[in-house]
């Protein structure tokens, strides 16, 4: 972790010369699964690239925003929608404003800072206000139990190939009546196709390990559109027994501390856990809510 965090400039001069950062960082090393600081290093950098993608293929992209609109307003009404891995929001976005009744808590969450700030200037520009956009981790997350109605995610549990128990248990987790999964299908993919995806670390299981952990399927095909033939996607959608049943935020707000999932209040510049006494800073209106991001605070309530 720390070494790659040293080299950035290093990077940096391989991204703009249009290296691979991903093959960069895992060179020399045994593992070739994609790591957590890899991945946040890798779209980091290409934070903006998304945006200027959706713009020179607008058409396309509205069109998968369409489609991914279809699937949630099958759902019925739902008060509260996530998006899991939201980049820099050009799907969030297009697709809540063509959603049939907005939910009254939009959230949406990415491990890249650079990307999230991306997102806010995006989502001001096609005019789409009161989402709440922070940084947090797929596998760690600040949200507590059944306390989001639809989590989805578009290509954001992608990157992490043999982690796909992990990410679904934590998004199963949070999700509170739906979970709607966008993402790579290698079960529909052609021999190149999964090849391709084998080389990258992408996930190659999503499918059989949803039907591992005993979740409900209601959908399980093609999605529409893939914006990638080489990358075709997947929509997987569960529905989780019982989760309507249990929701334990009422009018509070979802967040929790991503280490030890007690509440936590925005104070000042910060969110804080008086029960864990960790507080997590806001960076240029972002909050931070990595769990390397805590910060030891006992005495912080002492000052608020």
């Amino acid at each position: 972790m720390e070494e790659d965090l040293k080299i950035l400039n290093e990077v940096k001069t391989l991204y703009s010369n249009h290296g691979n950062i991903m093959n960069y960082l895992k060179k020399g090393s045994v593992n070739q699964e994609n790591s957590t600081y890899q991945i946040l290093i890798s779209y980091d950098f290409q934070a903006g690239s998304y945006i200027q993608h959706y713009k020179d293929n607008k058409e396309l992209r509205d069109s998968f925003c369409e489609r991914l609109a279809d699937v949630l307003n099958q759902l019925g009404s739902f008060s509260s929608l996530m998006e899991a891995g939201v980049g820099e929001a050009v799907t969030l976005g297009n697709t809540v404003s063509r959603l049939e009744l907005t939910p009254q808590h939009i959230y949406g969450f990415d491990l890249s800072w650079s990307r999230i700030k991306y997102a806010e200037r995006f989502l001001a520009d096609i005019e789409v206000e009161g989402i709440e956009l922070f940084v947090a981790d797929l596998f760690c997350s600040p949200f507590l139990d059944n306390s989001i109605d639809v989590v989805y995610t578009v290509h954001s549990i992608e990157p992490n190939g043999g982690r796909e128990q992990e990410a679904l248990s934590e998004l199963y987790r949070i999700a509170r009546n739906y979970l709607v999964l966008v993402e790579p299908a290698f079960e529909f993919a052609d021999g190149q196709a999964q090849q391709r995806m084998r080389s990258h670390g992408y996930i190659t299981n999503l499918y059989s390990t949803v039907k591992d952990l005993g979740y409900h399927i209601l959908e399980h095909r093609p999605f529409d559109i893939s914006l990638n033939p080489l990358n075709p996607t997947g929509l997987i959608i569960i529905q989780k027994d019982g989760g309507a049943e249990n929701d334990p935020t009422g009018s509070q707000s979802p967040l929790c501390c991503p280490l030890t999932k007690a509440r936590i209040q925005r104070l000042k510049s910060a969110y804080y856990s008086p029960e864990s006494m960790l507080a997590y800073p806001i960076l240029d209106g972002i909050p931070c809510l990595l769990p390397q991001n805590a910060i030891v605070a006992t005495h912080f309530m002492d000052f608020a």
